[in-house]
């Protein structure tokens, strides 16, 4: 399983879960989360939404991958363990941080996203997190 939000750190991860995939004759299930406190429309965060997932299955499925999208309304803090259970995931691989535009200028050396660190913590299977 692999998160995805609209961070360049989640579209660089992309090629890399390609990768883990076609190494271990495995498929992939993408995850995008829809905020549910979103101050934006639902039609944008579907439509946004819906073009990440995408964007992986397009580089995914030409080389034999099945991708499964999961599109959810939601909070990604809240929700990822149910999320993982549900996509029953053997390894879940999440970007070190995401799109957050209040931390945009810090140095993300030795920091790590709300978001990959609830995974981390609420995870039962095995987190790969990317820098």
């Amino acid at each position: 399983m692999i998160t995805l939000d609209q961070s360049d750190y989640s579209k660089n991860a992309i090629p890399i879960v390609i990768d883990l995939a076609k190494k271990y004759n495995s498929k992939i299930a993408a995850v995008h989360v829809m905020d549910e406190r979103s101050m934006l429309t639902y039609d944008d965060l579907d439509d946004s939404g819906e073009d990440l997932l995408k964007l992986i299955t397009s580089q995914a499925e030409p080389l034999g991958i099945k991708v499964t999208e999961h599109l959810i309304t939601g909070d990604p803090l809240r929700d990822m363990e149910t999320i993982i259970r549900k996509s029953q995931a053997e390894l879940v691989v999440v970007p070190a941080w995401g799109h957050d535009t209040q931390l945009r200028h810090v140095d993300k050396t030795n920091f790590i996203g709300s978001v990959a660190e609830r995974i981390m913590k609420v995870s039962k299977v095995p987190v790969m997190v990317l820098k």
